[in-house]
């Protein structure tokens, strides 16, 4: 399991969600206490996307890894 600290555009939240759907293990977005399956759009696009979200892999896809690195957040 591996999380990454995003902030995305709602403009990047189709594309987000298409290079996720081909990865073959779960991905989730969180902000407080809500938690979405980063594969479905209606869940993607329901987020505030003015705040920094969290995004978990359940496993390792290098065309996401890089996406991810993409919109990450400076710590």
């Amino acid at each position: 399991m591996k999380k990454f600290q995003i902030r995305l555009k709602p403009d990047d939240a189709t594309h987000f969600v298409e290079v996720a759907r081909r990865c073959d293990f779960d991905i989730d977005i969180a902000y407080n206490r809500y938690i979405v399956d980063a594969k479905s759009i209606l869940g993607v696009m329901g987020l505030d996307f003015t705040k920094d979200l969290t995004v978990t892999c359940f496993g390792f896809n290098k065309a996401f890894d890089e996406l991810l690195r993409g919109y990450a957040v400076a710590c």
